[in-house]
């Protein structure tokens, strides 16, 4: 039986719920180290951050209750920097069951360009007895490169690392807060 391939992206998502609870995502002021323990699991966001070639890491729990972590790559290099790091294959021998992708991980992405990688998860109740798979009702895991064009005004959700072609950026201007 053929498995989906973002069954092995499984570990990730899974982990970054529990880490990115909205109790840690409403109290977290402070960087916490790569190597950090949050309710005994990894730092995941800290992780990453600490991978070659990760542009920026943001996390956020959507107004449907998903639970999503945002990673941007430098390039297909740097993904797989993350894909091969102790931290990620400690996840993916614990939960993925072995299963891997058919011609291996990020087959048939580009070799140059930035890559946005956007793990989503829905766990409606934290799992009580520690089974995550069970608690989870929704994962995925997706990857995207910028299109030309677009507007950044006063800023970028994006790392300013990441190259956009024919973005225009432009500095805030007017009043603020509607007067």
């Amino acid at each position: 039986m053929r498995r989906h391939p973002l069954f092995q992206l499984l570990p990730l998502a899974l982990l970054m719920a529990i880490v990115y609870s909205p109790a840690v995502l409403m109290g977290r002021g402070q960087q916490a180290p790569a190597t950090a323990v949050s309710n005994g699991l990894p730092d995941l966001p800290g992780a990453l951050r600490a991978t070659p070639g990760v542009l920026g890491v943001e996390t956020a729990r959507t107004t449907s209750g998903k639970l999503v972590i945002f990673a941007w790559f430098e390039n297909k290099q740097a993904a797989l920097n993350w894909y091969y790091s102790e931290a990620h294959q400690r996840m993916v021998k614990q939960y993925s069951g072995g299963h891997t992708r058919p011609g291996g991980p990020l087959t048939g992405v580009p070799d140059e360009g930035p890559i946005l990688a956007i793990a989503s998860l829905t766990m409606p109740t934290a799992p009580a007895d520690g089974n995550l798979v069970a608690a989870t009702t929704q994962i995925a895991i997706e990857l995207y490169t910028p299109l030309p064009g677009g507007l950044a005004a006063g800023g970028r959700f994006a790392p300013s690392s990441v190259r956009v072609p024919g973005l225009i950026e432009v500095p805030m201007t007017g009043r603020r807060g509607g007067q």
